[in-house]
């Protein structure tokens, strides 16, 4: 039996190839007409219908209310599909809205609070849509580490927030990128003065807001109002958190990991390098598992093993050699990758 960890994605990741993900995989239908029935009290779309919408709308999948809803369910399905006769997980991680699906994963949270949790904060997080996110790798494209670059990158940051009517900080470490977040004038300058990388970068991330730093401080304060800590209890599986703390089963003060979660995780940066960082050395699986929807995580993890040097990978060639010889990373949203841990399914 094969050890995992197993890595929850965050917003950003059901998009257009992602329609129907629900409708081809998630296999509790259920539990699906319970999410789809607690959207319907609330007057939202519910979750069977974005799915299997005739189209994908950017406007309509991306919203916050929207976007969070489809993810958990998503990631859910994934892990309940995973084979526990040939896999053993032992620990669960996610890349920040991420870390409410592994808290449903990893048992904190029961399947239908983990789905209020997630759609309560996205719900509010689309209400107030304080700010925005852009993304900018701090690594070249052979992923080798390069403090000096990041250090430049993120004293830039700091320099632009300190402008007047300017907002700037790190949002999420995800590895070789930095997700900064900020107002649109920061935002801006930052574009502004950064020159554009791989025809792609900086680039701002749609229907995303200010997630992860100060700005979003209301929307915690509107969290912790309306969710409960009953709602958290005890997790089955350790929990790394986005500071790369673990929350240990029988040992997890639940109070605490509610006011962790709709406090610092949704105001302080999100250091999604760290967690990984401490999932490799802290547990030393034999496989990473990303569940999906979506397939972008899996560069986010390559990239943050080889700057932790796991098992000496420094490049991307080295991930990639050892990726081709013995499979280390495996992503649940590309269906070749799946079949390998899910079960049922041929190895």
């Amino acid at each position: 039996m094969k050890t995992a960890v197993v890595i929850c994605p965050g917003r950003g990741t059901y998009t257009r190839t992602e329609l129907g993900y629900l409708k081809r995989h998630f296999g509790d239908a259920a539990l699906l007409a319970v999410f789809d029935g607690a959207r319907a009290a609330l007057g939202q779309e519910p979750l069977s219908a974005l799915d299997g919408a005739a189209a994908y709308s950017v406007a309509e999948h991306t919203r916050g209310d929207n976007a969070s809803a489809l993810i958990y369910a998503a990631t859910l399905g994934d892990f309940r599909a995973i084979d526990r006769r040939a896999i053993e997980v032992v620990a669960v991680t996610g890349n920040s809205m991420g870390w409410y699906s592994a808290l449903a994963c990893g048992a904190a949270l029961t399947a239908k609070a983990g789905f209020e949790v997630v759609n309560t904060m996205g719900t509010l997080m689309q209400e107030a849509l304080i700010g925005g996110q852009v993304v900018h790798p701090c690594v070249g494209e052979d992923w080798l580490a390069d403090p000096a670059r990041k250090a430049a990158l993120l004293a830039r940051v700091a320099r632009i927030d300190a402008r007047d009517g300017h907002v700037l900080a790190l949002s999420i470490d995800l590895g070789g990128m930095l997700v900064l977040a900020g107002n649109d004038a920061g935002l801006a300058a930052f574009e502004a003065e950064v020159p554009p990388e791989q025809g792609r970068f900086p680039m701002r991330l749609a229907n995303h807001a200010a997630f992860h730093t100060a700005l979003q401080a209301p929307v915690a304060a509107a969290g912790r109002a309306r969710l409960s800590p009953e709602l958290f209890g005890q997790p089955k599986l350790p929990l790394i958190d986005g500071r790369g703390a673990i929350w240990w089963p029988g040992a997890t003060e639940t109070e605490a990991l509610w006011d962790y979660t709709l406090g610092a995780q949704v105001t302080e940066p999100y250091d999604f390098a760290h967690a990984i960082r401490i999932a490799a050395r802290e547990f030393a699986p034999d496989l990473f598992i990303v569940t999906g929807p979506g397939t972008t995580l899996g560069g986010a993890v390559a990239q943050s093993l080889i700057l932790a040097n796991w098992r000496g990978m420094g490049s991307k060639r080295d991930f990639q050699d050892r990726q081709q010889a013995a499979p280390l990373l495996v992503s649940m949203g590309m269906d070749d990758q799946r079949t390998t841990v899910t079960e049922g399914e041929t190895r």
